[in-house]
């Protein structure tokens, strides 16, 4: 079975609650997916915005492709926090985001995400 080199699957760690994966896909943001594949495994602390979590991550990179509006399930990038969103409702960005991915299981467990909340995300090896 052949990698498919445009999408890279990820799995969120979420403390104390379990787990979540996705997908980044480049062609929504080449730069920024490739950048951010390079740095996983990532480690933060959840930050609520709505129905979002983000946490800021060693990224620095201006906007790409950047959307005002996202859909349910999105991994985006937020340049201005320099942090890695998850949206898992009806919510819309502070600011433009890079849309990276989505979130392709498990998408409810964001819902349970309180302030603080450590997270890991990690290439999912199949």
């Amino acid at each position: 079975m052949t990698e498919d080199v445009s999408r890279i699957k990820i799995k969120f760690l979420i403390e104390g609650l379990g787990e979540a994966e996705g997908e980044l896909v480049r062609f929504l943001a080449p730069r920024t997916v490739d950048t951010l594949a390079r740095k996983l495994p990532l480690e933060g602390r959840a930050a609520l915005w709505k129905e979002e979590i983000y946490f800021e991550i060693p990224v620095k990179m201006g906007e790409e492709k950047a959307k005002p509006t996202v859909e349910t399930g999105a991994i985006a990038f937020w340049p201005m926090g320099s942090a890695l969103c998850v949206f898992y409702g009806q919510s819309q960005p502070y600011s433009p985001v890079s849309v990276l991915g989505r979130i392709t299981k498990n998408l409810e467990i964001f819902k349970q995400i309180r302030s603080g909340t450590r997270i890991r995300v990690e290439a999912l090896i199949s």
